[in-house]
């Protein structure tokens, strides 16, 4: 039985799925089954150690938060905290992508 906080990162995976290329969405799929637990969790504290090294030419910060994802369908105290997180962030991300292409529409 999924959990509360579960459910909603399963929700954040599916809405990240729905926005990215097919094939990195089927790689997701692939990492998000039960069975890959041996893939993802080293996949994850890589992609966070990546993040965190991100002032190097090829890492970038994108890797912390996909990381931390991953990280939290194993992890149960990350959920919550990267839920939170995740939330907050898309709503701000909605908000100023709308001022600034109200603003762009006020422009011309």
């Amino acid at each position: 039985m999924a959990t509360k906080g579960r459910a909603r990162l399963d929700r954040q995976f599916n809405r990240l799925q729905r926005r990215i290329p097919d094939f990195a969405a089927r790689l997701l799929e692939r990492i998000r089954r039960p069975e890959a637990r041996w893939i993802r969790i080293p996949l994850g504290l890589l992609l966070v150690l990546g993040g965190i090294f991100s002032f190097l030419p090829v890492l970038g910060i994108w890797m912390l938060p996909l990381g931390l994802l991953l990280l939290a369908l194993d992890l149960v105290f990350l959920q919550g905290p990267v839920n939170s997180t995740v939330v907050r962030g898309s709503r701000k991300w909605s908000t100023w992508s709308r001022a600034r292409r109200d603003k762009k529409a006020r422009d011309n």
